[in-house]
């Protein structure tokens, strides 16, 4: 089914999920979607294999942490998740060096936390992995000490960016 990208996340410079001068990152964008959920988008290469053509098991946690911690800020730019505890079910082996995109929701909120799922989702559209995770809801100064200015955290526009997004 196809869904409406609402809008665009932005990007860091070395995060290892989404930065963009992380030389071993995974460059991943992530769109906010018009039904509520989170969906990045990333190509897997070498440097993130496990055996010989596969995504690393660790690799498919970092992204779907990642995907499902994003998600809260969908609803509120403020406030970003640190993960309190995940859990995976690996379904199918992922091939390197073919996009893939992972689908994140918010399932329950309370003042202090959240919880959401998510999944990777193969080329031929199946799932090949499942993840549920809690987090705590924190503001960025509570997280880091270091200061999260335009350098770090920005938006890259794209011309190849999708209005609409099939999974």
């Amino acid at each position: 089914m196809k869904h409406r990208v609402v809008e665009k996340q932005n990007n860091s410079k070395m995060c290892f999920v989404c930065g963009i001068n992380n030389k071993f990152g995974l460059k991943a964008s992530f769109y906010e979607m018009d039904n509520g959920e989170l969906v990045a988008i990333f190509i897997p290469d070498e440097y993130h294999q496990s055996y010989p053509g596969r995504l690393h098991g660790g690799i498919a946690s970092t992204i779907l942490d990642e995907t499902i911690g994003r998600a809260m800020l969908i609803k509120d730019k403020n406030i970003w998740g640190v993960t309190l505890d995940l859990n995976l079910k690996f379904r199918k082996p992922i091939p390197l060096n073919q996009e893939l995109k992972v689908v994140a929701r918010i399932t329950n909120e309370t003042s202090r936390m959240f919880e959401g799922t998510g999944e990777i989702i193969l080329e031929d559209g199946k799932v090949a992995v499942t993840a549920y995770g809690k987090y705590l809801k924190l503001p960025i100064d509570k997280i880091t000490d270091m200061e999260f200015t335009d350098e770090e955290w920005f938006k890259i526009e794209n011309e190849n960016d999708p209005e609409d997004i099939e999974y």
